[in-house]
């Protein structure tokens, strides 16, 4: 009976200091910028190793030639590299783009042709 409690309060212990360390992951915040000559209609993100794509992050608005934008990535993990892709509007001759960045340590990223 006793190596049942000790088992129960390790696992309790465990859970608890799980929740507490998730708690603690702050939200990732950066500022991306336009810097080609398209409109950039979608930005998805999912952090390096992980095999699918977050969902856009712009939802319906999109992001001007110029223009710049404050993200929050506020997943839950304590990941700085992502994996990013951009998608360009229809009229755009650029083609959807990826890249991969540290985005803890740049703090902004910009799209360039």
């Amino acid at each position: 009976m006793i190596f049942r409690i000790h088992t129960v309060v390790a696992a309790a212990a465990t859970i608890c200091l799980v929740s507490t360390f998730s708690a603690q992951a702050e939200d990732l915040v950066f500022t991306l910028k336009n810097g080609t000559n398209s409109v950039l209609s979608e930005f998805y993100t999912s952090p390096v190793g992980v095999g699918e794509w977050e969902e856009d992050v712009f939802g319906s608005d999109v992001l001007s030639p110029g223009e710049s934008i404050s993200i929050t990535i506020a997943d839950g993990r304590s990941v700085c590299e992502y994996d990013m892709r951009f998608e360009f509007t229809e009229e755009s001759d650029l083609d959807t783009t990826t890249d991969k960045a540290d985005l803890c340590e740049l703090g902004e990223y910009t799209i360039t042709e």
